[in-house]
């Protein structure tokens, strides 16, 4: 696939494509009940989140019964608890040195970040996941249960300055990485996709976005665009990383080449997490969350990781066929304004104009 198509809302058509400024346009409309978007994201939590190949070693391990049965689940429980005090502390110090530097170049405010805090809501939310897995409660349902909590702790970040996020999102990321790193293959693959669910929590705007779906009508065009966008985002972002991944088989990141593991989950992260911000920018009919939080958390956390612009730019453009392909040309008219928006916003000219 050519990604030398600019995204516009003038040019990005192929044939047949519908594109309609007026159902592009969000209308004012009052609150209403609609039905949960919460539960849509929530679909995306099952085991088939990991490859194939890595659901089979899984399906064949020796100890698989013993790893899922309640009396193991909470055994793994309280192995990670155990280590989460430990872990939380190299956590911290990898952030720091990953991210102390752009607290001077970006002239961010020190009050704002608050590593004991930090650390302190960053155990408790853990502290949640692991008991959830315990319990046996599903990544599904957790996404549900914690959605709120998540959102809280988020909202509060975000306050002051949007960019302290970043800090508290390498700090769950680090965190979680290192209580991975102590378990077998097994019950690694079963506990990712409860650290999924902590890391899409605090990355993305989720509550945000069901807090502006409840401003729409059923009927709303905007909401039943993100309606059907929202269940296979995470579809969306495996096959735009495996493109861009494609494109670039030598590229290597602060963490290691596009196809590497570890790179491949966070670079699926962040494309969900595009097409998140995409949807409340639709719902809100407004760029003010771009502007205000995804484009300022970028420009700090990308260059440090490594991440080009040229990257992003891919990126997006694969999102937008991806999304083309995957829904109605009436979805994708909803959709593409402000998909074109975000290309020029982060385009290789407004960096290299800075």
């Amino acid at each position: 696939m050519a990604f030398s198509v600019e995204l516009t809302a003038a040019n990005f058509q192929r044939p047949g494509t519908i594109i309609s400024p007026s159902s592009a346009r969000m209308a004012k409309v009052p609150p209403a009940k609609v039905s949960s978007l919460a539960a849509l994201w929530a679909k995306n939590y099952i085991i088939s989140v990991t490859t194939r190949d890595e659901a089979e070693r899984l399906r064949k391990s020796a100890d698989l019964a013993e790893i899922t049965s309640q009396e193991g689940r909470a055994r793994t429980a309280q192995h990670l608890q155990h280590n989460l005090k430990l872990a939380s502390a190299q956590a911290w110090s990898l952030t720091e040195k990953l991210l102390s530097e752009e607290v001077r170049r970006h002239g961010i405010d020190l009050n704002v970040i608050n590593p004991w805090q930090i650390a302190a809501d960053s155990h408790a939310l853990f502290q949640k996941a692991l008991d959830a897995y315990g319990d046996r409660v599903t990544p599904r349902r957790l996404s549900v249960i914690v959605g709120s909590e998540f959102g809280r702790v988020r909202q509060k970040y975000t306050a002051d300055d949007p960019r302290a996020i970043g800090f508290v999102s390498m700090q769950f990321h680090y965190t979680g990485q290192t209580l991975l790193d102590s378990l077998s293959s097994a019950e690694r693959l079963l506990l990712e996709p409860y650290f999924k669910v902590m890391d899409d929590h605090l990355y993305m705007p989720l509550r945000a976005a069901y807090e502006a779906a409840a401003n729409h009508p059923s009927t709303s065009p905007a909401l039943r665009a993100v309606q059907n966008l929202l269940p296979i985002s995470t579809r969306v972002a495996q096959e735009v990383c495996k493109q861009v991944s494609r494109l670039h088989p030598s590229y290597e990141t602060y963490s290691g080449s596009l196809s590497a593991p570890q790179v491949r989950t966070s670079s699926i992260r962040d494309v969900e997490m595009f097409q998140v911000y995409l949807c409340l920018c639709v719902l809100e009919d407004s760029l003010q969350s771009v502007q205000n939080e995804l484009f300022p958390l970028c420009a700090m956390l990308y260059p440090r990781l490594q991440v080009s612009w040229r990257l992003v730019q891919e990126m997006l453009q694969a999102i937008g066929w991806e999304m083309h392909d995957r829904l109605t040309p009436h979805d994708v008219a909803v959709f593409l304004p402000y998909l074109g928006a975000l290309t020029e916003m982060f385009s290789n000219e407004v960096f290299q104009s800075a």
